[in-house]
């Protein structure tokens, strides 16, 4: 799933004030210069390095926020890196760029506080954007903690911002390098309209909730599981919402959003119920799971 301005619209803009400063890795000459263009309109200072010990010497010498690994180096390599960058700037963000990855990988670089995985293919604008908030939230955590890194069960905690649901999606998609990539873009999609469901109406983006989420293997399915902290609701009591609407009018729920106020959507229940096979929510409506079977 391509996510086009994945977190330019959401609900914490970037403070005009703060200008990220990001070392790239490397030197594969489309993403080069394509970076570079990027992170020039979004006013980024930027330096380019040769390599590891290049990194950690720049590193040394200035304060930068932000660092994006070469995309010609694996998992394990910019993982031990990463240890090496701490030792010297404890603080920086990590968007690491690898041609391939397994589950395994992505649940060590979680485990890592790495801020980012990125697989091929590559948006420049897209890592620019990311690099842009990874550095103006420099000071702030991560906002992604590990509870449980086992393959088969991966549980975490995660802040109620839209940025946070973004990188958790990534991360959750290098978990599901089993499935052939359209079910897996498919099953992301309905992952992340639930997630941010939790976060925008359960946590309303209060930066200090906490959602619950997991992702859960069985020999036969794919499970994901989600909490939020707010009071909950009935299927049968969101009108606002395309799940509501009568087969003969699927876009009813518009005119009485624009009524009330809300902004264009309420299609996330609907669409991700059009994708897993099960989705079930409890009884007060703050916990739900998605479910796709495999086998």
């Amino acid at each position: 799933m391509a996510i086009a301005n994945p977190i330019s619209s959401g609900p914490n803009p970037v403070p005009k004030a703060h200008k990220s400063r990001v070392l790239l890795i490397g030197s594969e000459p489309r993403l080069s210069n394509a970076m570079e263009g990027a992170l020039t309109e979004r006013e980024c200072r930027f330096r380019h390095t040769a390599g590891s010990a290049d990194t950690l010497r720049q590193l040394r010498q200035e304060p930068y926020d932000v660092v994006v690994t070469d995309p010609d180096t694996s998992i394990p390599e910019d993982l031990a890196l990463l240890s090496e960058i701490r030792t010297i700037r404890p603080g920086v963000r990590v968007i690491l760029l690898t041609q391939d990855s397994t589950p395994e990988e992505i649940i060590a670089a979680l485990t890592a506080n790495v801020f980012l995985v990125k697989c091929p293919p590559f948006d420049a604008e897209e890592i620019a954007d990311y690099a842009l908030h990874a550095g103006a939230d420099a000071d702030l955590p991560l906002g992604i903690e590990v509870l449980s890194a086992r393959r088969d069960w991966v549980s975490l905690r995660v802040n109620s911002e839209k940025l946070t649901a973004e990188r958790l999606v990534e991360f959750f998609k290098g978990l599901e390098t089993g499935l052939p990539e359209e079910p897996r873009e498919q099953l992301m999609m309905a992952f992340r309209e639930i997630l941010l469901n939790a976060i925008e109406h359960g946590a309303e983006f209060h930066p200090a909730k906490v959602v619950e989420v997991a992702a859960v293997h069985t020999q036969r399915a794919i499970v994901f599981y989600v909490r939020d902290p707010g009071e909950g609701f009935r299927l049968d009591a969101i009108p606002h919402a395309a799940i509501a609407n009568p087969p003969e009018e699927p876009v009813a729920h518009m005119q009485l959003r624009e009524t009330l106020g809300m902004r264009p959507g309420g299609f996330g229940i609907l669409t991700a119920k059009g994708i897993v096979d099960e989705l079930i929510y409890s009884e007060l409506g703050n916990e739900v799971l998605l479910i796709k079977h495999i086998a």
